[in-house]
């Protein structure tokens, strides 16, 4: 039975120690994505179960070094399980490769935050460990029921390689209907105002600047409006869908190697970065009309526990849209972090670490989000 309190709320022994065993976490992870996303392909590889078996081998022994039990508690249950499949004992499934990505999603949401002195209780440790203990003892027909039981339980959704047999056998309830999404990413440019065109052409000038952008813009334009639709609309359309396309303008302003970095900034670059969304704000507030959507701009990495910035606002200080355009921003971010990691997260596990992000987003817009993405998942 997995200690329920050491999962909940871990004592921190050594911070300096749990620094370090973060640093070699941040190394370890990736190189098991990979080898899992190679395991998905070739599921008999001996080779590759042998190379995850010894990244998860080694986290456990920096964990009992460094004195980070709760990644000990999670390291532990895997490694059983990836030795009962290195021995032949059990076989690689889908859910089985699902259930090993998401514990290792949730150890480095785990460290992450208490690194950052925040609580891990939202992150469904206990029950994740659970489910992975019962796994490592599980016989080979009970493995995949166990497993879809433990990612259900943890994340709320239904794990991603079951959902397409489950669609056509049972009817989706409680997901109102929505447009159809498009197969490009914006309305038609006759529906659109000028202002709108302007603003869109404005991000469209943001994409260009990596390649990595393509396509961001209309995506975290669909799931806001998707997701306002489906809280009946209490946030004017317009209004989000010019926040959407301004929220990031502001970054042009900044020099490129502040907002184009993909490693650690300073402390100086850090406040320099933190400038972009009053920049974007400022020319909404300048243009007549849209003072709605400069609050949604200049709020959008408000978070609610007063941690976020440029006014450190808590709760209902920060706007609705707002708060939906920070749910969707977020979301594009991670799939970007994983898709340069060499492993192309899905979207369930990308969803299961914003659904963990305790504080940081407005609970009365998840769920929305959250039957948004369902959708999705599901067509």
């Amino acid at each position: 039975m997995a200690n329920i309190q050491a999962l909940t709320y871990p004592v921190i022994h050594d911070r300096e120690a749990l620094g370090e065993f973060a640093d070699s976490l941040a190394d370890h992870a990736p190189s098991i994505e990979r080898d899992m996303s190679r395991l998905s392909r070739e599921p008999n590889n001996r080779v590759v179960v042998a190379d995850i078996f010894r990244a998860l081998h080694n986290i456990k022994g920096d964990a009992a070094l460094c004195r980070v039990e709760v990644a000990g508690l999670i390291a532990h249950p895997i490694e059983s399980l990836l030795t009962r499949l290195r021995s032949g004992e059990v076989r690689y499934t889908p859910l089985l490769g699902e259930v090993i990505l998401l514990a290792v999603d949730r150890l480095e949401l785990a460290i992450e935050a208490l690194v950052a002195g925040k609580p891990v209780d939202h992150l469904k440790l206990a029950p994740l460990v659970d489910g992975l203990e019962r796994m490592s003892r599980a016989f080979q027909a009970d493995l995949d029921p166990t497993a879809a039981q433990l990612i259900k339980s943890v994340t709320g959704f239904q794990p991603q390689s079951t959902l397409r047999d489950s669609i056509g056998k049972q009817p989706v309830h409680d997901v109102p209907e929505l447009p159809d999404v498009p197969d490009v990413p914006f309305v038609p440019k006759g529906s659109m105002t000028p202002d709108i065109l302007f603003f869109q052409s404005l991000a469209m000038q943001f994409e260009t600047r990596s390649p990595l952008f393509k396509g961001r813009t209309g995506r975290i334009r669909q799931l806001a409006l998707d997701a306002n639709r489906v809280a009946g609309s209490p946030v004017d359309a317009a209004q989000l869908e010019a926040a959407v396309y301004m929220h990031d303008v502001g970054m042009m302003f900044l020099p490129e190697e502040v907002w184009l970095n993909a490693g650690n900034l300073s402390e100086e670059k850090r406040s320099i970065l933190r400038t972009h969304p009053g920049l974007g704000a400022g020319l909404l507030d300048r243009m007549e009309g849209w003072k709605e959507a400069a609050e949604m701009v200049r709020h959008h990495h408000e978070m609610l526990d007063g941690a976020g910035y440029p006014g450190k606002l808590k709760g209902n200080e920060i706007c609705p849209g707002a708060k939906i355009l920070a749910i969707v921003d977020a979301f594009e971010a991670v799939m970007l972090k994983h898709s340069t990691r060499g492993h192309n997260r899905s979207i369930l596990r990308a969803i299961a670490e914003v659904n963990a992000c305790n504080n940081q987003f407005a609970p009365e817009w998840i769920e929305p989000f959250n039957t948004v993405i369902r959708r999705m998942v599901e067509q």
